[in-house]
């Protein structure tokens, strides 16, 4: 799992424009500080069984605010941070890599690749649908393929799983979607210019 987490980064990495990327403060700043604001909030999970935490994601307003190259190194970068600050063990880094960020944000941003090739480009559509619902089937995936994950690694019986980590979702769903919808909004309306995946010339001029 480690190698394709990392082929992931790498390719993420290598794909971003860095002569661009480095001429730009602002790009910093907002890079850095978007990885930062994460730390946090995975640093709060809740949990019974090891292995079985849950805490929001934050992935789609990531997602929408740097694209999937930049999103993706800056996503890794928080994972990084929380295992080195002893939030998550280094045994369980690459699983928590592929199956804890590389999918779930690459879903996420896919998900906004379908809505602006697809749905109607208005500012409602990218805040409810490619910001809001976009969060909750985000943190529904997640949580599905790491349950299938324990399940199939025998750590947890299939029960155990359903009963301590799968039947918290629900109660995830609607603060998951209301986080990242508030935050888009707000970038949205404050700063759009923040918002990599954003024009008012594709979801506001002449709609």
């Amino acid at each position: 799992m480690i190698i394709l987490g990392v082929l992931a980064v790498l390719i993420a990495a290598w794909n971003v424009d860095w002569r661009d990327w480095l001429a730009d403060t602002t790009r910093h700043h907002l890079s850095f500080g978007a990885a930062i604001a994460l730390v946090p909030l995975w640093m709060l999970q809740a949990g019974v069984k090891e292995g079985l935490e849950v805490h929001f994601l934050g992935l789609t307003t990531l997602a929408l605010m740097l694209g999937w190259r930049m999103g993706l190194l800056m996503s890794s970068l928080s994972l990084l941070l929380i295992t080195f600050f002893g939030f998550e063990s280094w045994s369980t880094f690459d699983v928590n890599l592929l199956l804890g960020v590389v999918i779930p944000f690459s879903f996420s941003y896919l998900v906004f690749l379908l809505t602006y090739s697809y749905l109607y480009r208005h500012l409602f559509v990218y805040i409810f649908v490619a910001g809001f619902l976009n969060a909750a089937l985000t943190i529904s995936m997640k949580t599905l393929i790491f349950s299938g994950f324990m399940v199939w690694s025998d750590q947890y019986n299939w029960q155990t799983v359903l009963d301590n980590y799968l039947s918290v979702l629900p109660l995830l769903l609607f603060p998951e979607a209301l986080l990242n919808g508030m935050a888009i909004t707000v970038l949205v309306v404050f700063k759009p210019h923040w918002m990599r995946t954003y024009l008012d010339r594709d979801y506001l001029i002449n709609k």
